[in-house]
């Protein structure tokens, strides 16, 4: 909401000489508003600390409590006051180099920039780009928001996998070139938020060939990239493809669940467009956030050096995220809804458009906004629509987040984590059930 000033009514008379006028706002029009992921956060913990029952699966965190290492690697740093270097300190950028080299792209510490969360990084590189960016339809909520901030047009272009398709990017672009607004970068989510799918390699590829034809900067956000639940699906990066014109981002908020920890990287191509990003990210981050915070770098750099027991802790969420993911989809697709098979994350993306005639006749839903609505109010169950992603509000689609669901404790967590049947946990399959009874209730 706009801040505005009214003239005290005392003193202003309503009609007549000197009337009062409509509320002048001091500031103009909002770009954007708070991200309806946190947003979905806070209206969970209201319900949630008023004692009312809820099933909060709006907001993308990874649910799961720091690994010891890493926390007793924190308390060992906690010493560290300096701001130290705008792009990160060497030992953090070299083990992020190591982190990128080992899954096939070659990385030097001077390609690196960390920055406080993969998000930071992202609106710094919208925000040193000119012109235009496109983004997939639907995508996550951020990336909009932030071109809106950094002063950039966005351009929807339908996709699927967190990649737009490439036929219709290469239709926008020539489009937008021949009305004066050219595109000069386009956002990619490997895999995906929200719909917790992975784009295949031929489509990465024809991807790339676009970029190269309309000479786009190909933005990579591959932070969900250890989270693919199958090792033998194929992942294939743009950097691999197309390593002159790609950034990649990633961080450790969803592999490692330290959200709160806000630490992100950012691998810039070589050459000279890689040395003019990282001039203008570092110029960008330098009056922003000054440097990641020291004692988190070096626990970070810890986690990009992946010892064992952290690969082992990655490799146990993957197998959780996987088993509640799919039981979650299970409940959706018995009520009816269409939902793509979840690949990765803690994501689905159910669709209710076979079941409109019947959400409309019961509840009067004609958009996915009243559908989130409807399912937040009546039965405290947090989700957001399509349309916060991007999507057509008539779609009556919506992003679901099922990580939430492992615990209200560190130890229900860790016992999630290691469980041989985590959905046959009390905790988990009392959510279950309780999304299963709303979901019949709803249709």
């Amino acid at each position: 909401m706009a801040l505005t000033i009214t003239p005290p009514a005392s003193r202003v008379p309503e009609s007549g000489p000197g009337a009062r006028s409509a509320p002048v706002s001091l500031l103009g029009p909002p770009r954007v508003g708070v991200s309806a992921t946190l947003a979905a956060n806070e209206t969970m913990d209201d319900r949630r600390r008023r004692g009312e029952p809820v099933l909060p699966m709006g907001f993308g965190e990874a649910g799961l409590p720091a690994h010891p290492l890493l926390r007793e690697a924190l308390a060992r740093a906690a010493g560290c006051t300096g701001y130290g270097p705008v792009a990160g300190h060497a030992l953090l950028r070299e083990a992020a180099a190591g982190y990128w080299t080992r899954r096939g792209l070659p990385t030097t510490g001077g390609s690196v920039v960390c920055g406080p969360g993969s998000k930071a990084l992202l609106f710094g590189l919208m925000a040193a780009m000119d012109e235009d960016v496109a983004v997939t339809r639907p995508s996550w909520v951020s990336y909009a928001a932030q071109a809106s901030l950094a002063g950039r047009d966005v351009h929807f272009v339908a996709g699927s996998g967190g990649v737009p398709d490439p036929g219709r990017l290469d239709r926008e672009a020539m489009a937008a070139r021949a009305q004066g607004h050219p595109i000069r970068s386009v956002v990619l989510t490997l895999p995906d938020n929200p719909t917790g799918r992975l784009a295949d390699p031929g489509t990465i590829g024809a991807l790339c060939a676009v970029a190269q034809a309309h000479d786009l900067i190909i933005i990579s956000d591959e932070i969900y990239r250890d989270l693919v639940y199958d090792p033998d699906t194929p992942f294939t990066s743009p950097a691999a493809i197309a390593p002159d014109r790609t950034v990649v981002t990633t961080g450790l908020s969803k592999n490692l669940a330290l959200g709160g920890w806000r630490l992100g990287v950012a691998r810039l191509p070589d050459g000279e467009l890689g040395r003019e990003l990282r001039t203008r990210l570092l110029g960008i981050g330098s009056e922003i956030w000054s440097a990641p915070a020291a004692p988190i770098q070096e626990a970070a750099a810890l986690a990009f050096s992946e010892p064992l027991a952290l690969t082992e802790r990655i490799t146990l969420s993957r197998r959780l995220h996987a088993s509640v993911a799919r039981a979650v989809a299970d409940r959706f697709t018995a009520a009816g809804a269409a939902v793509p098979e979840p690949q990765a994350a803690f994501y689905l993306y159910p669709d209710f458009t076979p079941r409109a005639d019947v959400l409309l006749r019961r509840h009067g839903i004609t958009s996915d906004e009243g559908l989130a609505q409807l399912l937040l109010h009546r039965y405290g169950v947090g989700v957001l629509p399509g349309s916060a992603f991007g999507d057509k509000s008539w779609g009556l689609r919506l992003r679901v987040a099922t990580a939430m669901l492992y615990g209200e404790t560190d130890e229900q967590r860790t016992t999630a984590l290691t469980a041989a049947d985590p959905c046959a946990l009390p905790w988990i399959a009392a959510s279950l059930d309780r999304l299963e009874a709303v979901l019949a209730e709803l249709v």
